[in-house]
């Protein structure tokens, strides 16, 4: 697979991957209900994304650091308000 086409692929996945937790950090600033929400999950993935954002620096891989750092900024604000409200 050429390497242009790689990257291609990579860019895609890491902006659909990055774009799905938008609606629902929207969802949990505007309704401040996070009932739903499992903050151990939260938690755990959020530590994950940290690693892989690590993991991307030290690859120089700006497709991933990029992807992640939003991630890892949008599941911040999340676990926060599940932490204030629970």
């Amino acid at each position: 697979m050429p390497s242009q086409l790689i990257d291609a692929v990579g860019t895609i996945g890491a902006f659909l991957t990055t774009v799905c937790w938008v609606p629902q950090a929207i969802r949990i600033v505007r309704s401040r209900n996070t009932n739903a929400i499992s903050l151990s999950a939260s938690i755990a993935f959020t530590l994950g994304v940290a690693l892989w954002l690590i993991y991307g620096f030290a690859l120089g891989d700006w497709p991933l650091i990029i992807s992640n750092l939003v991630t890892l900024i949008l599941m911040t604000v999340i676990v926060a308000l599940k932490l204030c409200y629970g």
